[in-house]
């Protein structure tokens, strides 16, 4: 019988993941939290105990991610929720990042997240319930972002997969929330955490101010607050019928906005081409 609800984390060492296992553990919550280097988890959080159990696993490694599901099934008995936060900024501009770099951030961001999703759900499907949350970025749904477009492609991508993995779930009775979250306080923009392009080339001046006010305004200067955030993420779990979309932080209305505004004048300034591909009657 199911006493406590149990949550699975990814990316939880640091950030938005570390605020919400916090929180989680200090609400009486079960977690079973991920990250690539266990005894990081240990120091920030504690050690393992009945409520709590840290697990090194390599998101880019489908085995290792299966084997953290069994160990939390062993260890709790089931899993209500999936949090899908692990993840990197990768800057450089399109032209500057090599195949490798790109290919990278997927791994992490997009390919990282699939591994977890295909292996909780057998035991979620079995059990005809639980929630999914998938951390995109308000960079997954306002890309204009100069020097981030991989990063922003990985978030587009967790946001494409998501809506569609709601429709795939929804007759089992589990639900799937992509949520975009702005600019939140924590050492996402460090430089230890970010990685740039090995090779910049120099004529891409716009990229190069947006890294540095990102290093060195942004950064510290973040308008929301992280462990804020993992109590709206905690009350979302609670909602019978969550979203699919949630924005999350004071910054992203603003940035939506400009989004549709800037879709809504294309697709008016350019609706005769839109409409000119019909067969004529």
């Amino acid at each position: 019988m199911k006493n406590r609800q149990v949550w699975f984390v990814t990316g939880a060492s640091q950030g938005l993941g570390l605020a919400l296992v916090k929180s989680l553990l200090q609400g009486g919550y079960a977690v079973a939290a991920t990250s690539r280097d266990a005894q990081g988890l240990r120091i920030a959080i504690g050690d393992p105990s009945e409520a709590f159990l840290p697990l090194e696993v390599s998101l880019t490694e489908e085995q290792s991610v299966q084997s953290a599901i069994v160990q939390t099934i062993a260890h709790f008995g089931y899993i209500d929720v999936v949090v899908n936060n692990a993840g990197y900024g990768q800057l450089g501009t399109l032209e500057e990042l090599t195949d490798r770099e790109a290919r990278a951030n997927f791994e992490v961001n997009v390919f990282g997240a699939l591994h977890v999703i295909r292996n909780v759900m057998p035991y979620l499907r079995q059990q005809r319930s639980g929630k999914l949350f998938n951390i995109s970025s308000i960079g997954g749904l306002f890309g204009s972002f100069p020097g981030w477009g991989i990063y922003c492609a990985t978030k587009f991508a967790m946001a494409g997969f998501t809506e569609a993995l709601a429709e795939e779930v929804r007759a089992f009775g589990i639900t799937a929330t992509v949520i975009y979250p702005g600019y939140f306080r924590t050492n996402f923009l460090s430089k230890g955490s970010v990685r740039s392009a090995q090779q910049a080339i120099p004529e891409y001046e716009t990229a190069r101010q947006s890294e540095q006010a990102h290093f060195d305004s942004i950064h510290g200067n973040q308008p929301n607050n992280p462990d804020k955030a993992a109590e709206a993420i905690i009350a979302l779990a609670k909602e019978e019928n969550p979203p699919v979309h949630l924005l999350l932080g004071v910054d992203t209305i603003d940035m939506l906005n400009a989004k549709l505004e800037r879709l809504d004048s294309d697709i008016k300034a350019w609706e005769s081409y839109t409409l000119s591909t019909g067969f004529s009657s």
